[in-house]
């Protein structure tokens, strides 16, 4: 068994967190140098970076009710989380999950448009998810939507605290 100690994380003070809020961009570095503050939307100013943002969404679960083979069983997590992804519409590149000896799971599946991960501890009822795509070549947030609330959907927490971001 791990040892854990669960610290709750608050959620943001607004649903969406961005980089307009970024109080040391003048020290922000890019491939085309210091990004500097677009002096007309105090926002910091990125170069070669596409301007439509991506979506980091991060969950702890507590109190899960979910089917205990999701927490302990290795096998049935990765087919879940597989077929998850794919009925989001993202892109699998690879994946890699690992079972903890009389434990729970930690897995991550790595995407065309960034990863999705996934920790369980089944003595605590508690499920970690951190869901990441970029939007280089289109909106994928409505995807990450989708993808966090079909885990939500699967591990249905009794409790979850979220926090997203929106990244570029």
């Amino acid at each position: 068994m791990r040892n854990l100690k669960l610290k709750q994380v608050l959620p943001a003070d607004t649903e969406t967190e961005t980089l307009q809020e970024y109080k040391g961009a003048e020290n922000l570095r890019t491939e085309s140098g210091t990004a500097g503050l677009d002096p007309s939307t105090k926002t910091p100013r990125l170069h070669s970076v596409k301007e439509m943002p991506g979506l980091h969404v991060m969950g702890d679960l507590f109190d899960v009710q979910c089917d205990e083979g999701f927490l302990v069983d290795q096998d049935q997590l990765t087919r879940h989380c597989l077929q998850l992804v794919e009925k989001a519409g993202l892109s699998t590149v690879g994946h890699y999950f690992h079972q903890f000896e009389g434990g729970g799971v930690t897995g991550m599946i790595v995407l065309a448009e960034s990863h999705m991960s996934v920790h369980t501890w089944p003595e605590k009822k508690y499920v970690t998810v951190d869901v990441y795509v970029c939007s280089y070549s289109q909106d994928n947030r409505p995807r990450a939507r989708q993808l966090y609330q079909s885990l939500l959907d699967t591990f249905r927490p009794e409790r979850e605290v979220s926090h997203s971001v929106e990244r570029l």
